[in-house]
């Protein structure tokens, strides 16, 4: 059974950058698209961005412009998904969970990673 392994997570000052990465556990398996979603205590879970596997992207408006998402190139392993966060603020700390479509009615979900913004 084909896993996600997220890492990146971490805590950092307002302003600041992280860069969160995700990888399927098979590199075999074909991916329509990787994403990345979020969530508060008591809040449900919002898309952040997502990537198809032709390169579309979709970002949420509140990311824009400090978010940047990326997947596999000729660097980073197959079946990877990558979120770098520029300008961090308070309101972006989150559980971030990464996801990857296996087709349009099949999702899986990695563990989540905590990201923290605070001074």
């Amino acid at each position: 059974q084909v896993q996600l392994v997220e890492s990146g997570g971490g805590l950092v000052q307002p302003g600041g950058s992280l860069r969160l990465s995700c990888a399927a556990s098979e590199s075999s398996i074909s991916i329509y698209a990787m994403g990345w979603h979020r969530q508060v205590p008591g809040k449900e879970r919002e898309l952040v961005a997502r990537i198809t596997r032709g390169g579309d992207t979709n970002i949420t408006d509140s990311v824009k412009g400090r978010f940047t998402i990326s997947k596999e190139n000729a660097k980073n392993p197959k079946n990877s998904v990558y979120l770098q966060m520029n300008s961090l603020k308070p309101e972006d700390t989150a559980v971030y969970y990464c996801h990857a479509d296996l087709s349009v009615s099949s999702r899986i979900w990695g563990q989540g990673t905590q990201v923290t913004v605070s001074s």
